[in-house]
């Protein structure tokens, strides 16, 4: 079956058409930004979709992330992907960037922890640690760094994530450091079509994991007097 993978919850703008009978992806393209996914998504995934050769209806189902991450980008990218599977009528699944950072390393040697850690600012990050057999082992999460480092600090791990390298920064300096510190700031939008390809329609809704309030708050003081 054909799976197409949106995501546009961090620092890219990607696409992507899997071919599961095969593993390998017949179209994809991503586009690193931080801002203007609203305005790029439609035209990639046309794009996307015709150098796959494929409609709408050849399509088993979509994939899109939701989170967390962008308040902005994952609002346009479940958007699109719930107008797409309206329109096609054609289910919709949500998967995690928390998980997708983590599947390539967890499909490499799943053997060795893995935890993700996606800048959230301000001195926190997102966070979920996977173990063997990619069992969670820390639930998604919105936490210190310094909070973070401490309670992965459990032996051997790898770390993913934009945050990765804070957290490692903020490592308990008497345990093990971690075996692996990738900053990757974006998924691969590959891994998103894989765990979207294998996702239960009724479990992975396409809603949003936010995690925590937007930093942007409606003033509530010295509003203008409505007449």
């Amino acid at each position: 079956m054909f799976v197409l993978a949106i995501d546009t919850a961090l620092a890219a703008c990607s696409a992507a058409v899997l071919d599961t009978e095969t593993d390998s992806i017949v179209a994809g393209d991503s586009l690193l930004m931080e801002r203007g996914h609203a305005e790029t998504l439609i035209p990639l995934v046309e794009q996307v979709m015709a150098a796959a050769g494929l409609d709408f209806e050849h399509l088993a189902r979509i994939a899109v992330t939701i989170g967390p991450g962008s308040f902005t980008g994952l609002r346009v990218g479940l958007s699109a992907a719930r107008g797409f599977g309206l329109t096609s009528n054609r289910p919709v699944v949500g998967v995690t960037t928390l998980a997708a950072l983590a599947a390539p390393y967890l499909a490499q040697d799943d053997a060795v922890p893995v935890v993700t850690a996606i800048d959230a600012r301000h001195g926190h990050v997102f966070l979920q640690m996977f173990g063997v057999g990619a069992r969670t082992l820390i639930a998604p999460r919105v936490t210190s760094v310094r909070e973070a480092a401490r309670s992965v600090a459990i032996g051997a791990v790898r770390l993913v994530g934009s945050g990765a390298a804070l957290v490692a920064e903020a490592w308990p300096p008497a345990e093990q450091p971690p075996l692996l510190v990738d900053e990757t700031v974006a998924p691969d939008v590959a891994w998103v079509a894989r765990l979207g390809a294998v996702a239960d329609p009724e479990a992975a809704e396409p809603r949003p994991l936010y995690l925590r309030s937007p930093d942007a708050k409606p003033q509530d003081k010295a509003r203008v007097a409505r007449r």
